[in-house]
C-alpha cells in the first residue's frame, strides 16, 4: 500500500513540475514557440508536446506510462494484469490520481480566505 501511495505523489509531483515548474520555463517556451510556428520541421510534433505540457491531466497519463515502464507498476502489482495492459492502466490510474490531488489543491487556492 505504501508503494500505491509513492506512486500517486511522485507522479503527482513530476507533472506539477514539467506544467509548472520554473525550472522548466525555457523549455516549455521553446515547444511552445515550435508548436506555434507553422514553418518549423515536425510543427505536428510541437504542437502536440506544447499542448501535453500545458494539462496536468495529459502530462500525468504519460507520467503514469513512464514510472509504470521504468519504476513501479501498481495494476501489474497489485491486480496482476498482463505486463502490457498494466501500462497503459498505470497511465489511467496516475491521471486519475493527480487529476484528483490537483483538483483539491485549486479547491483550496480559489477559497483561500483573503487579507483584506
Amino acid at each position: 500500500m505504501t508503494q500505491l501511495l509513492i506512486f500517486i505523489l511522485a507522479a503527482y509531483g513530476m507533472t506539477t513540475i514539467l506544467v509548472y515548474g520554473s525550472i522548466f520555463n525555457g523549455l516549455r517556451d521553446l515547444i511552445h514557440k515550435w508548436g506555434n510556428n507553422e514553418l518549423a520541421p515536425f510543427n505536428f510534433l510541437g504542437s502536440f508536446l506544447s499542448g501535453l505540457i500545458s494539462c496536468m491531466l495529459c502530462t500525468s497519463t504519460w507520467v503514469g506510462f513512464f514510472f509504470s515502464l521504468t519504476i513501479f507498476s501498481p495494476v501489474n502489482h497489485f491486480i496482476g494484469l498482463n505486463e502490457y495492459f498494466s501500462i497503459f492502466f498505470d497511465g489511467m490510474f496516475a491521471a486519475g490520481s493527480v487529476w484528483a490531488i490537483n483538483g483539491i489543491v485549486e479547491w483550496f487556492e480559489e477559497n483561500r480566505p483573503s487579507n483584506k
